[in-house]
């Protein structure tokens, strides 16, 4: 690794225009683009599992309290460039059939406010994308009320999730057990088909 990162993350080889797919011309996105850039450079080198988290702090900047509207529109527009392009740039080097990119979180935030401009932590309605690597293209799966507060169609627990990026993967989530640990059943999750190739 010592010897491999250096050259990584060395994007003098890159053209300009693969640089500005990510956004390394705005000084929003460059940050974001960089890391993106770099773990495209990773898969192709055969890396099998990156991880990226975008935001500062051990919680990241996503964790909003207050301030929401504002704090998520400045961290929306640092992703949303770098994203497409990475996207954009696996498909167009025939990368995103084998590669699958999951952009998720652990909970989404509240329809009612906390204070004046905030909003707390809500599992039970949020979002997560996830495109390539056997997954169906344009599809939409589930939905919650109308004021988002409750999943009413196709409601899956976070473990289904971590079920069907394992089977992509190749890997059986009830195989994956740690000995004398008992799991339940929701734990092992279920593999969400319908979005799958």
């Amino acid at each position: 690794m010592q010897t491999s990162v250096p050259d990584v993350v060395n994007f003098d080889s890159e053209t300009e225009v693969t640089k500005n797919l990510y956004g390394f011309d705005q000084k929003e996105t460059r940050s974001f683009g960089q890391q993106l850039l770099a773990a495209r450079r990773f898969a192709e080198r055969g890396v099998r599992f990156i991880q990226i988290m975008h935001g500062d702090g051990a919680a990241g900047a996503w964790d909003a309290h207050g301030g929401l509207k504002a704090n998520h529109t400045k961290l929306a527009m640092q992703v949303d460039r770098p994203i497409a392009g990475l996207l954009k740039d696996l498909k167009q080097r025939g990368l995103l059939d084998e590669t699958l990119v999951v952009f998720a979180t652990e909970f989404g935030r509240t329809p009612g406010s906390q204070g004046s401009n905030g909003r707390d932590h809500h599992p039970y309605g949020f979002s997560v994308w996830m495109a390539g690597g056997g997954i169906k293209g344009g599809v939409v799966h589930g939905a919650t009320d109308e004021i988002g507060f409750h999943t009413v169609e196709n409601p899956h627990y976070v473990t289904d999730v971590h079920a069907t990026i394992l089977h992509q993967l190749g890997l059986e989530s009830h195989r994956m057990e740690i000995p004398r640990h008992k799991r339940l059943e929701q734990d092992f999750g279920h593999v969400i088909h319908d979005i799958l190739a």
